[in-house]
C-alpha cells in the first residue's frame, strides 16, 4: 500500500507537470522576459538587412518584429533581433531560441504538418524568379538548361527548381546552394553560377542595391507562388492569435487610414469602432488576447500602418522599389490581397 501511494504521488506530479507545461505559453514567457527574441535575416534588403551605415536593423520583416515588441510589451525597443538562415530558422523557433521568426519565409503545407510550426498571416505576396548577369546574354529561363543556377540553402527554391527541371526534362543543369543571399550573390559575381534564384523581390533588392544595377537582368519567369509568412511554435494558440491579431491590426489600419501621423488624433475619435480598435474609450480587444487594450495604438505608433511600412522599406523612395499597385500586395479595397477579418 506504501508503494502504491508513491507511484500514484507520482503519477499525479507527473500529471500536474504536464498540464502545467501544456498550459504555459511564449506570451507569458515574452512577458516575464520583457525583451522580444524575434529570427530574422540580415542579408535581405527591404525585410531583414543589417544597414552598416547606421548599425540598425531594417525591412518589413524588422518591422513586423518591432509591432509585435510594442503590442506585447508596449515598447518597440524592447526586441532582440537574432539572425536566422533559411536552413536554422525552423530549428530557431523549434528550440526556444526565437519565439517568432519573419524571414521573407514561404507559407508551404509541409512546413505546418512536418517541422511543427504555425504559420501567421500572409504580409508579402511574391514568387519564384531568376537574376542573371546583364551581359550573359540570357533572356528567359529556357536558355538556362545546362546551366548552374544558386540559391540559399533550405529553402523552398531548391525543391521548385528541381520540379522545373524535371518538367523540362533537363538532365544536365545543377543546383548549387549557400548560406545566405550575400553568399549568393557573390556566387554569381564570380561566375560560379549562371543565374541565382529565389524571391523576386530579393532580386529586386539585390540589383536595386548593387553599386551597377544595370548589370543584373531579373528573368520574366515565375517559377512558382511564395507568400510570406511570420512563423511561431505549433500548437501555443495563446501566443499565435496575439500575433494574428497584431498583423491583422496593421491591415486594417491602413483600411481604416489610421497612421502614425494621425495616431493621437484618431485616439479622440467618436467613432465606436475606432474607440475599440485602439482601446482609447475603457475598451478594446486586448483582454480577449492577453493584451493591454490599447496593443493595436501602441504598434502603430512604433510601425504605422501596413502601408506606412511597406512604402518605408519597399516603397518609391526606396533602390529596390516594388510598386503594390496591381499586385496582390495591395489593399482588398484596391484590389488586392491584403485583408483583414472583421473584428466587430
Amino acid at each position: 500500500m506504501k508503494l502504491l501511494k508513491i507511484l500514484t504521488a507520482g503519477v499525479f506530479a507527473g500529471v500536474a507537470f504536464t498540464a502545467a507545461n501544456a498550459s504555459a505559453s511564449v506570451l507569458d514567457t515574452v512577458k516575464q522576459r520583457g525583451v522580444l527574441n524575434c529570427g530574422t535575416d540580415n542579408t535581405a534588403p527591404g525585410f531583414g538587412y543589417l544597414n552598416t551605415t547606421t548599425g540598425q536593423m531594417e525591412g518589413l520583416d524588422v518591422d513586423f518584429c518591432k509591432a509585435v515588441a510594442a503590442g506585447v510589451l508596449g515598447d518597440a525597443a524592447k526586441v532582440k533581433f537574432i539572425t536566422v538562415t533559411d536552413k536554422s530558422r525552423f530549428d530557431a523557433v523549434l528550440t526556444g531560441q526565437v519565439d517568432v521568426v519573419f524571414a521573407h519565409t514561404t507559407i508551404k503545407p509541409a512546413r505546418e504538418s512536418s517541422i511543427a510550426i504555425d504559420f501567421l498571416p500572409i504580409n508579402f505576396y511574391d514568387g519564384t524568379g531568376l537574376m542573371v548577369k546583364t551581359d550573359a546574354g540570357i533572356k528567359k529561363f529556357a536558355d538556362l538548361d545546362g546551366a548552374t543556377i544558386c540559391t540559399t540553402q533550405g529553402s523552398a527554391t531548391e525543391t521548385v527548381l528541381a520540379a522545373a527541371f524535371k518538367a523540362r526534362g533537363w538532365k544536365d543543369s545543377k543546383v548549387l546552394t549557400y548560406e545566405n543571399l550575400e553568399k549568393l550573390f557573390s556566387a554569381l559575381n564570380s561566375g560560379r553560377c549562371n543565374a541565382m534564384s529565389t524571391d523576386k523581390s530579393a532580386l529586386a533588392a539585390w540589383a536595386g542595391n548593387a553599386p551597377k544595377p544595370a548589370d543584373y537582368l531579373i528573368l520574366p519567369d515565375t517559377l512558382d507562388k511564395s507568400p510570406f509568412g511570420g512563423f511561431v511554435a505549433a500548437n501555443d494558440s495563446k501566443w499565435r492569435n496575439a500575433l494574428r491579431w497584431i498583423e491583422y491590426g496593421l491591415f486594417q489600419a491602413e483600411e481604416s487610414e489610421i497612421t502614425q501621423a494621425n495616431l493621437v488624433e484618431k485616439l479622440k475619435s467618436e467613432d465606436p469602432f475606432i474607440q475599440k480598435f485602439l482601446g482609447s474609450n475603457g475598451g478594446g480587444y486586448g483582454k480577449d488576447f492577453g493584451l493591454s487594450d490599447d496593443f493595436m495604438a501602441q504598434a502603430i505608433k512604433a510601425v504605422g500602418n501596413y502601408g506606412e511600412a511597406y512604402d518605408r522599406n519597399l516603397g518609391p523612395k526606396t533602390k529596390m522599389y516594388l510598386d503594390r499597385k496591381g499586385t496582390p500586395n495591395a489593399l482588398w479595397t484596391q484590389g488586392g490581397a491584403i485583408y483583414s477579418p472583421l473584428w466587430n
